[in-house]
């Protein structure tokens, strides 16, 4: 990887990697559409001149080839509004990759766990069935497929999956960001979920770090990888570690069905949100097996320490 573009810098994953590839000074263009992000973004990785802040619109492949001028590795991290999701992702991806087909770009694209519907297995690898059963997991699985087309001769492509994620950098787009956006700055704060079964989370930084390794190895595209977290832990010790980190202690209150879609009526990507709660009950795990043994060790922060530096960076940033 001798230089990158990030499409979507701005977001949590895409922060994310822009900080893991400073840190290993490869030249990156932060790709996005607001330049006020974008320079708050660079301000954050400490202004490094390695970083070109690039604007444009990533459902417009034109303006994607102009920004991607000398890059051979285009990260995919853009998304769409949670209830768009199945009316503008596809459109959204085939965009990124007309311009990665015309440039001959490696493509690494962030994903999640959706096309896999309910686990069958207790660690779930790369080779897990996708049998979708929501409108989501149908619509995420037809953007593997998209992705993966013949069609695309000269791109090469491969897909990140990342269980629910936290970091300094999540945002709305994660479950867990704005619930440690709200401790971190003392507020009523909400959780998504039962707040005592145990899930999968992957702290950001880990996630790029392990994504940067793989986006330099040329034999891990045309395929699926895991990006696991560092195991399970409950939405009452994620609470207990965040409240202690903030040195606050405001209610957190457990969003089920009812409250979901209560709130739906005001916040429609809220309402969006019940269709996926089986994931919150039924808990996908991901095996990091293929990554170990094929790239190396899985990097796992523990969750005490993981949760601490996000709430002290949060409330730095505030």
């Amino acid at each position: 990887m001798k230089k990158a573009i990030v499409v979507g810098a701005t977001g949590g994953t895409g922060a994310a990697i822009m900080e893991e590839l400073v840190k290993r000074g490869i030249p990156a263009m932060a790709f996005g559409r607001s330049f006020q992000k974008l320079e708050q973004l660079k301000e954050k990785l400490g202004n490094p001149e390695n970083v070109t802040i690039v604007t444009g619109d990533a459902f417009r492949p034109n303006d994607i080839v102009k920004a991607a001028e000398g890059a051979d590795v285009l990260f995919h991290c853009a998304n769409v509004p949670y209830h768009e999701m199945e009316h503008k992702l596809i459109p959204l991806g085939e965009s990124v990759m007309t311009a990665a087909d015309q440039l001959g770009l490696k493509v690494v694209v962030i994903d999640g766990i959706y096309p896999y519907g309910r686990r069958r297995m207790d660690r779930v690898t790369e080779d897990h069935p996708k049998q979708p059963h929501t409108r989501k997991g149908k619509t995420r699985l037809a953007y593997e497929n998209m992705l993966f087309d013949p069609r695309w001769s000269r791109a090469e492509v491969m897909i990140v999956r990342l269980p629910d994620y936290y970091g300094p950098t999540a945002n709305e787009a994660s479950y867990l960001g704005s619930t440690l956006e709200a401790i971190a700055a003392g507020k009523l704060a909400f959780f998504i979920g039962n707040k005592r079964v145990p899930r999968e989370f992957v702290y950001l930084p880990d996630a790029a770090f392990m994504i940067a390794e793989l986006a330099g190895r040329d034999d891990a595209y045309g395929e699926n990888w895991h990006i696991p977290g560092a195991g399970l832990i409950s939405g009452k010790e994620i609470v207990r570690i965040a409240q202690k980190a903030s040195g606050r202690a405001k209610p957190v209150i457990p969003l089920g069905r009812v409250g979901l879609s209560l709130l739906g009526m005001g916040v429609p990507v809220m309402k969006e949100v019940v269709e996926m709660l089986y994931l919150t009950e039924e808990p996908l795990v991901l095996s990091g097996e293929k990554y170990e043994r094929l790239i190396g060790p899985v990097r796992a922060t523990a969750f005490e320490k993981g949760i601490t530096d996000t709430i002290h960076a949060l409330q730095f940033f505030r």
